[in-house]
């Protein structure tokens, strides 16, 4: 399978305007951090803002939040299009997220611009106020009255989501109920969130989620206009009472990743092309195959095949053709959503804002005790959470991929990196196809300890847990002593515990075999947490019983250095002398 992105966006840039000294100072701080942003140079506010407006996907405005709403007033067009806004005073006190603010990801930017400036972000969206989900923060199209069913939401009335499958949600409050999964019908007395794919009558009481569930396989002749495409797609789906919005991506043959008229039409709507080789379409049973087809592709279906492919799914329209164009329309069951967080080393400014998201995207929390101490302000109300001490990584592990499987939204939460000594692996040891795997990146416990180190990973370096309860001793030596004769700065992670205080000792010696005594080691505890140590020191004088499970040990190669009380390792060598 190949996966063409092919969605549009304006420029990816931040369009950053300012005309006073201050202004442009505070700018400044953020063109140097973020590579996508610039000031735009203009005569005046007005053309500034018109020039980021044309231009940016955002715009952080360094002036008075009334100009800027009297500027760009005569612009506004729509939210989902619209660039987000951020307003910052001359003092960077506040950043005002002035529009755009879940659609256009306003209120992010609002929180990142403080986190750079030292000013207060500024929210005002309602459901943020009171940590409640806004219904267009889940990632998918909404319609229909979003105003007045987020009020009933806001003011406590009773809302009931009635969703086709059992799609993942996040946590809801108490007065939104999810009635039974099963078909849409037609508006009632209430307030109702519908989750469908289909084309249903609405009313003013009523908000439709579309849920990414139609793949729409596309065959062609080589040069199809992507008009004739486009129109054939909407034809079938209009026919077939199904909205556009639903459309996961479009399905495709290899040997048409590359079709302008296919790719064109994935572009417009904003949806990516998924591709798929011959032989993975041929093992799809489809209700009409071609020998035809076989013959000029190598498979004797490609719409109807590349819809089906990839999941369980139901086809609900079979092959439809023009003159140069063949469209088919499957539905993909729900897949439950698996978040693996890594929140960091413990200190919340090391916290990414994508896990920030992540937890208040899942209904269900899963994680170590005292892991979740640190994020429950974070949780929205109604998310389950469920807790488990040390030693139970596997049934966390389980019960996050059994929450998934059955349909829920789930974030599975870890120290540093998921994916380092961390709760990703043995997670997706068993997950399967029915689950979308979402992976949030986190800082180490190795990346913080090396920057209060100093500079100590300049150059290769190998990280190396020092637990035996899972993997045998010599296993666990061979591989120091390979990273000893290897010259690679040796991390430790878990060197040592009460009922384990040799491994570090012998450890030690192994790297000592191919290292002079005075190679700078560091260790680090509790690593921007409470009780913070940093202590360097020598691998000859480094003492073990000043290391426990809370710390990271870092021991130099041949060319770590001790500069200034820092131990840095150099990131190349021709420049010494």
């Amino acid at each position: 399978m190949k996966h063409v992105d092919c969605t549009e966006a304006r420029s990816g840039r931040i369009g950053l305007v300012a005309v006073t000294a201050a202004g442009r100072r505070h700018a400044r701080v953020l063109a140097d951090a973020w590579p996508q942003a610039r000031l735009l140079e203009a005569e005046s506010a007005a053309a500034g803002l018109r020039a980021a407006w044309s231009e940016c996907d955002q715009i952080v405005a360094f002036l008075a939040t009334g100009a800027v709403v009297r500027l760009l007033a005569p612009l506004l067009d729509d939210k989902r299009s619209d660039p987000a806004v951020v307003t910052v005073d001359e003092a960077a006190r506040h950043a005002v997220a002035l529009l755009g603010g879940h659609a256009g990801g306003a209120n992010v930017l609002a929180a990142e611009v403080g986190a750079l400036l030292d000013a207060a972000p500024v929210v005002t969206t309602a459901t943020d106020a009171v940590d409640l989900p806004g219904l267009d923060t889940l990632g998918w199209p909404v319609e229909g009255a979003v105003a007045a069913v987020s009020r009933a939401i806001l003011d406590g009335e009773p809302v009931t989501v009635v969703a086709d499958a059992p799609w993942p949600l996040p946590a809801l409050p108490t007065n939104v109920q999810v009635a039974p999964a099963g078909p849409a019908g037609a508006p009632g007395v209430g307030y109702r969130v519908l989750v469908t794919d289909r084309i249903v009558p609405v009313d003013g009481r009523t908000a439709v989620l579309r849920p990414p569930s139609l793949v729409a396989g596309v065959g062609a002749s080589r040069g199809v206009p992507a008009a004739e495409v486009r129109a054939l797609l909407d034809r079938v789906l209009a026919a077939a009472g199904l909205s556009a919005a639903s459309l996961r991506c479009l399905a495709s043959a290899d040997i048409k990743a590359d079709e302008d008229g296919i790719r064109s039409t994935a572009a417009a709507l904003r949806i990516p092309l998924t591709t798929w080789s011959a032989a993975e379409l041929a093992a799809v049973a489809v209700p009409n195959p071609s020998e035809v087809v076989r013959a000029v592709v190598g498979t004797p279906s490609v719409a109807e095949a590349a819809a089906l492919r990839g999941g369980d799914a139901e086809l609900l329209v079979p092959k439809t053709a023009t003159a140069m164009a063949t469209v088919a329309v499957a539905r993909h069951a729900p897949r439950g959503r698996l978040a693996l967080v890594g929140l960091g080393p413990g200190a919340a400014e090391l916290r990414t804002p994508r896990a920030v998201t992540e937890l208040r995207r899942a209904a269900v929390v899963i994680g170590l005790d005292q892991y979740l101490d640190q994020i429950r302000d974070l949780l929205r109300p109604g998310t389950r959470v469920l807790a488990s001490g040390l030693g139970a990584e596997e049934e966390r592990a389980r019960s996050a991929v059994a929450a998934a499987t059955a349909g829920q939204a789930v974030a599975l939460v870890g120290s540093g990196d998921a994916g380092v000594y961390a709760m990703a692996s043995p997670a997706l040891e068993y997950a399967d196809e029915r689950v979308d795997v979402v992976g949030v990146p986190g800082v180490t416990a190795a990346l913080a300890a090396a920057a209060l180190l100093g500079a100590p990973l300049g150059h290769d370096h190998a990280y190396l847990s020092l637990s035996d309860l899972h993997t045998p001793w010599e296993v666990i030596a061979r591989r120091v002593t390979a990273a000893a004769q290897g010259d690679f700065v040796a991390v430790l992670y878990n060197p040592r515990s009460r009922n384990r205080d040799w491994q570090l000792p012998a450890a030690l010696r192994l790297l000592a075999a191919h290292r002079p005594p005075d190679t700078p080691a560091g260790v680090v505890r509790n690593a921007s947490r409470a009780g913070q140590r940093v202590h360097l020191a020598t691998l000859a004088t480094l003492d073990p019983a000043t290391v426990d499970m809370y710390s990271v040990v870092v021991v130099g190669s041949s060319q770590t250095r001790r500069v200034a009380g820092r131990m840095v390792t150099p990131r190349g060598y021709r420049w010494r002398t």
